[in-house]
Parts: C-alpha cells; structure tokens; sequence
C-alpha cells in the first residue's frame, strides 16, 4: 500500500513540475494590417511597424487582409543562442 501511495504521489509531482515548466508567457499586439504574406502578418502598432513570422500552425479566425483590424497573440522563442 506505501509502495502505490508512494507512486502516485511521484506521478503526481512530475505532472505538476512539467505542467509549470511547460506555461511560455504570450503577449498581444493589436492594430491595423499592414501586409499579409504565408510567412508573416505585418501590423501597424502606434508608431511602429510590427512583423510576426507564421507557418502553417498559426490560426486564423476571419477574413485577415490588408486594412483589417486584428488582435495577434504571440509568443518569444529563443532561436539561437551564443554565449561569449
């Protein structure tokens, strides 16, 4: 019985370290298109120009075209890091 107690207790940590390991802060962008591509979405945002990478993965809900108002949510992967 201590043996299965002690097991479902390991099982149950494991799942909650991986579940808080696992959480990736998002972030938002909302403004204007600007331009459509298959590989990028570039939105006006204030002052400045935004571009967000998309592949085959990102969802779009709606009519997305130049002019439309959208709400971007994204998040920041590292792609390569050198250390010195």
């Amino acid at each position: 019985m201590r043996r299965i107690l002690a097991c479902l207790i390991a099982v149950t940590l494991l799942v909650a370290i991986v579940a808080v390991g696992a959480a990736v802060k998002s972030y938002q962008v909302t403004g204007p298109v600007l331009e459509v591509r298959s590989d990028a979405i570039v939105v006006q945002k204030g002052k400045d120009r935004w571009e967000l990478a998309r592949d085959a993965n990102t969802k779009v809900n709606g009519n997305l075209k130049v002019g439309a108002k959208v709400t971007i949510d994204y998040r920041m992967i590292a792609t390569n890091v050198t250390v010195k």
